[in-house]
């Protein structure tokens, strides 16, 4: 079960919107979703949360790129939603290096020969032999890092420190929502 909600910052204090990403592929789709909730190009805060299992924050200040934070990247990556925030820029990796990545296996075969060579490999039933520590069950453990990911500083200057951040577990949305003091609006789109 996910629950998705925007926190758009007026001078008025904070406005809440629950919002559907079913229309939402993109980080780019995110972001333009929360600068149109945006008052004066004033902060606007996207909650994603996945029951027990993760939540997303995304910051967008007025034209500025998004600051991400999500508490456990390899929860998020089993998420269509966390993927949109697991962006290769937060990975650390290449733009496009998964592209690369998948054209340069589909040169070379699952037996590490390239397309037409003849597979000279010996035939060795001794397992102990086998020096591959990646298992080929289609996750690679390398390109996810397991726990929080990203701007641990992304509310600090909005009432929750970096420290606090990183000790939320359940009901997240709710302490930051509390620690920004919009937990009332937030509770109005729960």
């Amino acid at each position: 079960m996910y629950f998705a909600a925007l926190l758009a910052r007026t001078e008025d204090g904070w406005e809440a919107s629950d919002t559907e990403l079913d229309d939402v592929e993109t980080l780019s789709d995110l972001t333009d979703l929360a600068r149109e909730a945006s008052v004066d190009e004033d902060t606007v805060l996207v909650f994603i949360e996945q029951e027990d299992a993760w939540f997303g924050v995304v910051r967008v200040d007025g034209e500025d790129d998004p600051r991400i934070f999500i508490s456990d990247a390899t929860a998020a990556a089993r998420s269509s939603y966390g993927e949109i925030l697991l962006t290769d820029e937060l990975l650390g990796r290449e733009p496009g290096a998964e592209d690369t990545i998948a054209a340069l296996e589909e040169l070379v075969g699952l037996d590490d020969t390239e397309d037409g060579d003849p597979d000279t490999t010996p035939d060795n039933n001794n397992t102990d032999t086998d020096t591959d520590d990646n298992d080929d069950d289609g996750f690679d453990a390398d390109a996810v890092p397991a726990g929080p990911l990203g701007d641990t500083r992304v509310l600090a200057d909005l009432g929750l420190p970096e420290a606090e951040l990183l000790m939320l577990r359940t009901d997240a949305l709710v302490e930051i929502a509390d620690a920004l003091g919009a937990a009332e609006v937030l509770e109005t789109v729960r």
